[in-house]
This record gives structure tokens, C-alpha cells and sequence, in this order.
């Protein structure tokens, strides 16, 4: 490919990095609110958030996609630019997964943890503050880190929008140059080397927050040696 066409793909590359970003920060807020208050002791307040999330988990991103960018102008009169609907389309979406996630991790915390708050006096904030969340975060980064390369795949969805992403960056490519065995080898690549460094980061992290909550990383068992060193 020439200088130009490369050019291209690498300012669709950054467009793509920037709707990942955002992204993942609104899902991630969605989840955790959703997720804590899905625990919540209200059924009212479980209610709601349960419905959000078999609402935005039943139905389909490219969709959602669709809703914001085209249907919300003439419902409402205003309309978003392309980056910010599909900010607030993925963020939603990935955020109702997510908040399962936070749910599950939150209700797997040993009972007595809960119960030794309780004994301390503890309001429901702070037992979910100094008690819940920095036991159950760790626990969340691996579903997060598989959560978080789905959105980065999903970011795709956005050039049905005419946004200048990779997906669309490689797209016009191909037709300039009239060749799609190379242009969509080099997509796969380019998703590939970002999903890869995003999933050392999350591990990364993982490792930090549970030395930080006293666990340690998992490590292969070794089998002991027979008395007598074996048979020889």
C-alpha cells in the first residue's frame, strides 16, 4: 500500500482506539451501578436494574446503533455525532453484560464477610466499599478483560455510520486498491496486536489487585518425587 492509503488505515486505527476507550469508561460505570444495584436490598431498585439489563441484553448493538444515530434526531430533535452515539449505543450495551458481571462477583463473596460488617457496625456503603468490592473486583477483571476485546470487535458496528474507523479506514482501502485478500489480512492483524496487548494489560492488573487483597497467582502443581528418587 502506498504512504497515503497507509495513513488511512492508521487514522482509522486511532478513531477506533478513542471509541474503545469511551466506551469501555460508560460500560464500565453502567456495569458497576447496575451490577451493585441488582444486589440492592429494595426490590424496586433490583427490579429496575434487572429489567435494564435483559433490555439491553435482549436486543442488538448494530441495532441500538441504529436507534441512536437515526431514530433519536427525529424523536427527540437533537442529534449526536457519530463518535458520541456510538459511545452511548456500545457503552450501554456492553454495560448491561457487564453488570452481570459485577453482580455475580458481588453475591460470590463469602457470606461472613458480609456478616462481619454487619457486626462492625458497618453501613451498606461502606460494607460495599471496604469489604465487597475489593474482594470481588479482582475476581471481575478476567470476564472484563473477554468483555472488553467483544467491544473492541463490536467497534466495528460503527461504520455503518460513515464513521472513519478502522473497519470503514479498511473498507475504502480495498476499494482503491481493488484488493481484499491484503487489505482485510492486515484489519485482522491490526484487531489481533490490540486485543493482544489489551488482554497483558487486564492480567496485569488482575496479578496487582489480588496481591493487593492477599491472593496470589495460580500456579501449576508439581508432582513430589517418589521416596528413593524412583525406580532406577
Amino acid at each position: 500500500m502506498t504512504a497515503g492509503l497507509w495513513e488511512l488505515v492508521l487514522k482509522g486505527v486511532w478513531v477506533t482506539l478513542q471509541l474503545l476507550v469511551f466506551s469501555a469508561l460508560l460500560a464500565g460505570a453502567v456495569a458497576f451501578v447496575v451490577g451493585i444495584a441488582r444486589t440492592h436490598r429494595l426490590w424496586i431498585v433490583r427490579f429496575l436494574a434487572g429489567f435494564y439489563t435483559e433490555v439491553f441484553r435482549g436486543t442488538s448493538a448494530l441495532v441500538m446503533i441504529f436507534w441512536v444515530f437515526f431514530v433519536m434526531p427525529t424523536a427527540l430533535g437533537w442529534q449526536l455525532v457519530p463518535m458520541w452515539a456510538g459511545t452511548l449505543a456500545l457503552g450501554l450495551t456492553y454495560g448491561a453484560y457487564g453488570s452481570e458481571i459485577v453482580r455475580g462477583a458481588l453475591t460470590a463473596v463469602d457470606p461472613a464477610q458480609k456478616e462481619g460488617g454487619i457486626a462492625l457496625s458497618f453501613t451498606p456503603w461502606q460494607r460495599m466499599r471496604l469489604i465487597l468490592l475489593p474482594q470481588a473486583v479482582p475476581e471481575m477483571i478476567p470476564p472484563f478483560s473477554n468483555l472488553l476485546i467483544e467491544l473492541l470487535k463490536g467497534t466495528a458496528l460503527v461504520s455503518i455510520m460513515g464513521m472513519g474507523d478502522l473497519a470503514f479506514s479498511g473498507n475504502l482501502v480495498r476499494l482503491a486498491l481493488q484488493e481484499s485478500a491484503e487489505i482485510y489480512t492486515y484489519l485482522l492483524l491490526i484487531y489481533f496486536v490490540i486485543a493482544f496487548l489489551l488482554t497483558r494489560v487486564m492480567r496485569g492488573l488482575e496479578k496487582k489487585l489480588k496481591a493487593g487483597v492477599g491472593k496470589r497467582p495460580e500456579k501449576k502443581a508439581v508432582m513430589p518425587e517418589p521416596v528413593g528418587g524412583g525406580v532406577k
